[in-house]
């Protein structure tokens, strides 16, 4: 309790402008007189001020006095005290002629700038925009130069509808999407689908995530096309094509069914491969069915040569006989003359047993002799006398 009555004393000496240590004028006691003590300046000097002469009403020359608490507010700030400008004490908005300030104005043109420019609103030739009065919707804008209410009383909401926006499935860090086709194999797909908005108010009212969705919907839509399919059709031009527009009309119908205001422009398959464990045993079958189907064609081939030289010799036969029923001793001759040419034409020796012939023809020398070429022989040179 004494400390408290202290320093209650202290800081009433302090807010009447006097210091505990003193006034440091001689003749100033007051009603700290008694606590102050008697001396040359009625109580205890300031031990922080400097010594020095002291003239007649007690100050010290060159000295200083303790600050009061009025000092200490009066000067308080990095400039010294009455410090003025922007920010401080004396600052105020100029005056108009009349002496009044500006600042209602200010805050006047203020308000009516922001009133335009939250009210006017500049829609896109690909765009559409939707208005929400209060929270709910009311209209949509169209390509153009619109008006609303200020926000936020009304709030517009600005939208590309025409622009076409891609989605890859599988995204981004994504791993490889598995999908199993109709005769039980896996395959490794990833696609693309594009589409852009039908209907703006279905498309910002009814779904709340609307990429996510397409995305989903795609799954779906591909998960179940590809389950009717075989593994071959994934990997063929037509099976591939099939299976895009197929997904397409299945993710069409679903989101129709959504009300969700999207328009499915397309899907394209990039790439169809077998899971990455197996490739290799993949690709021996791959090979081993090409293998096959060239074998296979190569039969189909001989096979159709074959049946083309019967059908043409058979022909042949019949023309034959028609003129053996003709002339049947002259057509056993010919066909026995042909049947000789074709026989002794292969062969390198002969033997005629008939009187009359030599034994043996040399046919290959008499063939050799007759296909070479002659020398040519140069004519002689005459004489004069001749």
């Amino acid at each position: 309790m004494d400390i408290f009555n202290g320093f209650k004393r202290t800081m009433g000496l302090a807010m009447a402008g006097k210091s505990p240590w003193g006034s440091g004028k001689g003749g100033d006691k007051g009603s700290g007189g008694s606590e102050g003590g008697s001396g040359e300046s009625g109580g205890p000097r300031n031990p922080w001020l400097p010594g020095g002469n002291k003239n007649g009403s007690g100050d010290t020359p060159g000295g200083r006095r303790s600050a009061s608490i009025e000092d200490i507010f009066k000067n308080r700030g990095p400039e010294g005290p009455n410090r003025g400008g922007p920010g401080g004490p004396n600052f105020s908005f100029p005056k108009r002629p009349g002496g009044k300030s500006f600042l209602p104005w200010v805050i006047i043109g203020v308000v009516a700038l922001a009133i335009f420019m939250t009210s006017t609103h500049l829609v896109g030739p690909k765009e559409q925009a939707v208005v929400k009065t209060l929270g709910n919707f009311t209209r949509t804008m169209t390509p153009g130069l619109n008006f609303s209410a200020p926000y936020p009383i009304e709030v517009v909401d600005v939208e590309d509808v025409q622009g076409v926006r891609a989605l890859n499935i599988p995204g981004t860090g994504e791993g490889a999407k598995l999908i199993l086709t109709g005769d039980q194999n896996l395959v490794d797909l990833s696609y693309i689908v594009r589409w852009n908005i039908k209907d703006l108010e279905q498309f910002k009212f009814r779904l709340v995530q609307p990429e996510e969705t397409v995305a989903e919907v795609a799954e779906a839509a591909m998960r179940a096309s590809i389950a009717e399919k075989q593994l071959d059709e994934t990997f063929s031009g037509q099976g591939r094509a099939a299976i895009e527009l197929d997904v397409r009309e299945r993710m069409q119908e679903t989101l129709d069914s959504y009300e969700a205001g999207i328009q499915v422009l397309g899907v394209e398959i990039e790439k169809a491969d077998p899971p990455s464990e197996v490739v290799d045993a993949f690709r021996d079958v791959q090979v081993a069915e090409q293998n096959a189907d060239a074998a296979r064609n190569q039969a189909q081939g001989y096979a159709q040569q074959v049946l083309a030289q019967a059908e043409g010799q058979a022909e042949a036969f019949d023309k034959v006989y028609e003129e053996y029923r003709l002339a049947p001793q002259v057509t056993r001759q010919r066909l026995y003359y042909e049947t000789m040419e074709a026989v002794l034409s292969r062969t390198d020796k002969t033997i005629v047993e008939a009187e009359g012939v030599t034994p043996y023809l040399p046919l290959p020398e008499i063939r050799k002799r007759s296909t070479a070429p002659q020398p040519i022989t140069a004519p002689q040179p005459t004489t004069a006398g001749n």
